[in-house]
């Protein structure tokens, strides 16, 4: 009784302390967004080409790469121009029509809250307004590059605030955009917030259903890139992301999963995760997710501490982080390890 009233505590502990990017601040309850983007209904009703569009809800992306390949420039223009939103978002449709459609997307929700995403310049290769909001940006040539990464966020991260100037490696625009200077831009990079991420602390937190429901998204992600004739990317997920990444593990197309700042992966050690991609863990000793118990008990808390030995992770050094957001701060051992990893340059553990 003793070990389980432990237990127990432990869990609700991981309840208040679990999070991402902010640690100590009240939740707030998320529903999560799913399902195809707005405007899909008049997209499937559109016959204006002679023949039936994809079905956002079921067409996998290798079948959405090959609808655009059968298309004339002045007919994807038209659906762009028809259907942005739509566009923007498909996955396997070609990326620089979505960049296309989603400067389109953006400007027209005249959001103040997206003024930063409609600047010229931006690759979003994705933008869904529903609830917070989501996006996407590509840092760099998405599909001429030999090396792609994805960037995937913790808590408190939506696309109004995904590349907010405080702290910014704290946020998968800063992370990305670090990420990629560290390899002398030898790779393209994604901040990929593409799933409603918890608000500060609370259930949401330590709980999985955000996490199940951003695992589906981001493995229809990575099919995505694959279709559009993107590289295998390697994923670094921080924080509540490293929740999404491994309950996405066994579905994602990705070559490694780098996960920073874990609280768990909601699996027992790497073969729990049934993921051909090479694992990789980082954990600086600042860093107050390592007060977050870890613990799986009742749907609350993510399990094995991926740093542990027993999990089964190549390490990842990061005696030069500092705290939950230090991760990709330049000059520091963790991004160099992040480096040679984004670049294919590495076998075993890093140094």
């Amino acid at each position: 009784m003793r070990r389980y009233k432990r237990t127990l505590a432990a869990a609700v502990l991981a309840t208040t302390m679990a999070g991402g990017t902010v640690g100590w601040a009240s939740g707030s309850a998320q529903r999560a967004v799913t399902g195809p983007p707005v405007g899909s209904a008049a997209w499937r009703a559109d016959g204006s080409l002679g023949r039936a569009l994809p079905d956002p809800a079921t067409a996998s992306p290798a079948q959405v790469s090959r609808f655009f390949a059968s298309l004339t420039p002045r007919q994807r223009q038209k659906l762009l121009r028809d259907h942005p939103l739509v566009v923007g978002n498909l996955d396997g449709a070609p990326v620089a029509l979505r960049y296309e459609a989603n400067s389109l997307a953006v400007r027209a929700e005249h959001d103040p809250r997206y003024d930063r995403l409609a600047e010229p310049g931006r690759q979003i290769l994705a933008f869904d307004p529903r609830g917070r909001g989501q996006a996407a940006e590509v840092y760099g040539d998405l599909t001429g590059t030999r090396h792609v990464s994805v960037v995937v966020p913790g808590s408190d991260i939506d696309a109004a605030n995904f590349d907010r100037t405080h702290d910014p490696y704290g946020t998968p625009a800063g992370m990305a955009a670090s990420l990629r200077a560290a390899t002398g831009g030898r790779t393209a990079v994604v901040a990929w917030t593409g799933y409603t991420t918890p608000l500060g602390v609370g259930p949401d937190a330590a709980g999985g259903d955000l996490a199940e429901a951003g695992a589906a998204r981001l493995a229809r992600f990575t099919q995505g890139l694959a279709a559009a004739g993107a590289e295998k990317p390697v994923l670094f997920c921080h924080s509540y992301g490293s929740v999404v990444c491994g309950l996405a593990a066994h579905a994602v197309n990705a070559s490694d999963i780098v996960v920073l700042g874990s609280p768990g992966m909601r699996a027992a050690d790497v073969a729990d995760l049934r993921t051909d991609a090479r694992v990789w863990a980082a954990k600086d000793r600042s860093d107050w997710i390592s007060k977050v118990p870890n613990v799986e008990l009742m749907g609350l808390g993510h399990g094995q501490d991926p740093t542990a030995r027993d999990f089964g992770a190549r390490r990842v050094p990061a005696e030069e982080a500092r705290g939950h957001t230090g991760y990709f701060a330049p000059g520091s051992d963790s991004l160099r390890a992040f480096a040679a990893i984004a670049r294919g340059e590495t076998r075993g553990d890093v140094r």
